[in-house]
């Protein structure tokens, strides 16, 4: 998911009466709106790199879903670990390639596909829905778990794929209850995931504007407002660059993306299974106070992570390698402390604010105010 900016204003702005707020809000915002997708910008020659179009590995038959292309990276030797990572808002398999090759030099395979909407899925730039995502990633990790049937699958999910990640995982866990049948996935790795409630304000606007301009799009550049999405120019840039980052965002899918981070936040509480959650202490998306709920509804024996330097996009920051070693030793090793102290930090971490949760989700559009030729 990723970049910059994103509605930070409609969540602002709900927290006046709704009366207030809607038909201002909705004018001001449809102002800026476009009806077609931004152009992918281009590089300058030196870092021509950073716009760089990686073929997918492979393409996998998804059942109602249809062919997914996926990244892949290949443990070194006898794998011990399979991961199915999911990807965030706006987002696409690229996301996963850095912490991709390190995974797999420590045994740890890596399948990243495209989700539902984004990337190069043919649907690119539409809303399939929280039930659609959900049985995506439920299918693919059917798959991956067939091919690799001796080997523990874990899900691991970025900010939307978390709260994707979330949802599965209550699905599984009422499957298993309902039928017996133990789960095929071994763990899931929560890493920001988009698991809060918006607020009625917020999920009114986004309502109206799903209803009343449904194939309209924002940009981001017609919200004010500055958000750091990580502390990497370099990856920052990459993320710009990639013909797979959508640059704008139809009214449906964000007033979609709030319903699926709604239904996370309600089943947060009946996850099943090992989970690693992870959060970084300077992410401006994430507010601290819906991750503190969010936390505090988790598995009993779940393993919470905080990054006091983290930005929300915690894989790709300068804290990104210390996040990657805490997952490899997780996986590994998942009774042992975790190398970077973050299960420690976490015990005494208690940073939630009583109204932080009406939160920012962002666009990856503002990037040109960062990225320049």
């Amino acid at each position: 998911m990723a970049s910059v900016t994103m509605i930070r204003r409609i969540a602002v702005l709900s927290n006046l009466r709704l009366s207030r707020l809607l038909y201002p809000a909705f004018l001001f915002l449809l102002a800026g709106c476009v009806m077609h997708d931004a152009p992918t910008p281009v590089p300058p020659p030196r870092h021509a790199a950073l716009g760089r179009v990686v073929p997918p590995d492979r393409v996998m038959d998804v059942p109602g879903t249809g062919r997914v292309p996926l990244r892949v990276w290949r443990a070194h030797g006898m794998p011990r670990a399979v991961i199915l990572a999911l990807h965030g808002f706006n987002d696409s398999r690229d996301a996963w390639e850095r912490p991709g090759p390190v995974l797999a030099a420590h045994g740890i395979t890596v399948y990243a596909p495209d989700q539902p909407g984004f990337g190069a899925m043919p649907d690119r730039g539409g809303w399939a829905g929280t039930d659609a995502m959900v049985a995506a990633a439920s299918a693919e990790a059917a798959a991956i778990h067939h091919e690799n049937p001796d080997i523990p699958l874990y899900v691991a999910g970025e900010s939307m794929g978390g709260a994707v990640a979330v949802c599965m995982s209550a699905r599984e866990a009422a499957h298993t209850r309902m039928s017996g049948q133990a789960s095929d996935v071994a763990g899931y790795i929560l890493l920001a995931p988009a698991v809060w409630d918006l607020g009625v304000g917020t999920d009114a606007t986004l309502g109206a504007m799903a209803m009343l301009a449904p194939r309209w799009r924002l940009t981001g550049r017609e919200l004010p407002v500055h958000v750091t999405a990580s502390d990497d120019m370099l990856a920052l840039a990459r993320l710009y660059y990639d013909p797979l980052t959508l640059r704008t965002t139809r009214t449906t899918a964000l007033a979609g993306l709030a319903l699926l981070m709604h239904r996370a936040a309600q089943d947060v509480g009946h996850m099943q299974g090992p989970v690693l959650a992870i959060y970084g202490g300077r992410d401006q998306l994430v507010p601290a106070s819906a991750m503190n709920r969010a936390w505090a509804h988790l598995p009993p024996d779940a393993r919470r992570d905080f990054i006091p330097a983290g930005y929300h996009l915690l894989l790709r920051g300068r804290e990104g390698d210390k996040v990657t070693r805490d997952i490899i030793s997780w996986i590994g090793r998942p009774d042992d402390f975790l190398p970077s102290g973050g299960d420690i930090a976490a015990s005494t971490w208690n940073d939630a604010r009583a109204g932080d949760a009406q939160v920012p989700f962002f666009l990856p559009a503002r990037m040109d105010g960062l990225v320049r030729k």
